[in-house]
């Protein structure tokens, strides 16, 4: 996998300096990503499976697009581009709905620290399923799951086996912004 450069942030969220997106995960520098929920106006949540070959969280069910922000990137620019790169949907900035940040630390290895704050943005998925074409190298599968079936598997003792453990506020905060878009 390619190393990009990206920008390291201040606690302030200001840009601190660039360095390559490895160095920043070995060192646990602050930086940005963006994560794209996609939702169906009948209430179903697209999901990715995370490629078997990720380091963080291989083979886990995942928000619907994500990725770092590149050095010198605006936020929606790297969502537009996510999206595009992920599931091979073209949106345009009107079709994203930016709802908030969060900030998660995961400590995967010792030289690999993901210290991050993530920039959420949701979107209305009117494209078929079957019409996405997923990029390999990152995910290896996609899914619509109904909100209400997400809701009780977010419940469940086993949760963290299937999906990315992003902290439950997280992923209620996500729901409920989803669910005022229904």
């Amino acid at each position: 996998m390619a190393d990009e450069l990206i920008d390291i942030l201040n606690d302030d969220i200001t840009v601190k300096k660039t360095c390559l997106k490895s160095e920043a995960h070995k060192h646990g520098h602050l930086h940005a990503s963006v994560h794209v929920w996609f939702y169906t106006k009948s209430g179903e949540i697209l999901f990715q499976k995370r490629s078997t070959n990720k380091i963080a969280f291989p083979n886990l069910w995942d928000v619907s697009v994500a990725g770092h922000i590149s050095s010198g990137e605006t936020a929606i620019k790297s969502a537009l581009r996510e999206v595009k790169e992920e599931i091979g949907l073209s949106v345009t900035i009107n079709e994203l709905k930016k709802i908030g940040s969060f900030k998660e630390f995961h400590q995967h290895k010792i030289d690999f620290i993901d210290n991050e704050i993530h920039l959420i943005y949701i979107g209305e998925l009117s494209t078929p399923l079957n019409q996405l074409k997923i990029q390999e190298e990152e995910l290896s599968a996609i899914k619509l799951i109904p909100i209400d079936t997400f809701k009780k598997e977010l419940e469940k003792s086993d949760f963290y086996k299937s999906y990315v453990p992003h902290s439950n506020e997280y992923y209620t905060f996500v729901l409920n912004e989803i669910s005022k878009n229904l």
